[in-house]
């Protein structure tokens, strides 16, 4: 197998900039990470991207669950189409029938509209997978589809936890690469790549200070802050990543 992948979910360029120099080998772009993430803005895409990493786009048009009208997914397609010539070397979709099946009419249409415009683009599968009612069923599934991965946390809370669902999915998922994430650590690393996974994923966050006094800015904001990407933890998975050995 070749060298193990590490992604770093990210907000911002610098964001970006940090998890490159750390030894990232791609970044996931979003917007409010704190609500699962959702599209970022062409000016968000464009500076990621002059960052330097290859950078994979979510394309999630709201928060919520993952079951989307035909509105919502022609959106997203106009989304993934945008991203793609602001830079994105991927994009990171999802979408399930409300019986927790995969959506394969929507995944189709992104996966058809992400190669149109870039052939050489990859689409990522995100956890929408986790909250299937069979994950390691929909994973074999995706090759069809012409997925080139699948984020999941083996539809447990996180990938530490969902490990053996996850070496299940290695198991069935062919050439489409397996990426662990969700609430994944540097400790993490070594039992996560025994699945037999591509690649970890993780935000290697950390929070940055409030300073709005405290006022909610609406009903998702806690006042807390936001998050910023750690260089530190960024480093530390991969050294993690380097250092395991099949």
């Amino acid at each position: 197998m070749s060298a193990r992948a590490l992604e770093i979910a990210v907000t911002s360029p610098v964001g970006a900039a940090v998890a490159l120099a750390g030894g990232a080998d791609r970044v996931e772009l979003c917007s409010a990470l704190e609500l699962g993430g959702l599209t970022p803005s062409q000016g968000l895409v464009e500076a990621a991207v002059a960052a330097g990493p290859p950078v994979h786009v979510l394309v999630r048009c709201r928060p919520g669950g993952f079951v989307h009208d035909t509105d919502e997914v022609d959106l997203m397609v106009r989304e993934l189409v945008a991203v793609l010539r602001s830079g994105a070397a991927g994009v990171v979709v999802g979408a399930l029938h409300r019986d927790r099946t995969l959506d394969t009419g929507a995944l189709a249409r992104f996966v058809d509209a992400a190669r149109s415009e870039r052939p050489d683009a990859e689409v990522t599968l995100h956890r929408a997978i986790d909250h299937a009612a069979d994950p390691v069923t929909a994973a074999a599934g995706l090759g069809a589809l012409g997925f080139t991965r699948v984020l999941t946390s083996g539809g447990a809370a996180t990938a530490l936890v969902g490990a053996d669902t996850i070496a299940r999915m290695v198991a069935v998922a062919g050439d489409v690469q397996v990426m662990a994430g969700a609430g994944v650590t540097p400790a993490d690393v070594p039992v996560l790549l025994d699945t037999g996974a591509a690649a970890v994923h993780l935000s290697a966050k950390r929070l940055a200070d409030a300073a709005h006094g405290g006022v909610p800015m609406g009903a998702g904001d806690a006042g807390t802050g936001h998050f910023e990407t750690d260089a530190e933890v960024v480093r530390a998975a991969r050294a993690a990543v380097d250092a395991h050995r099949p």
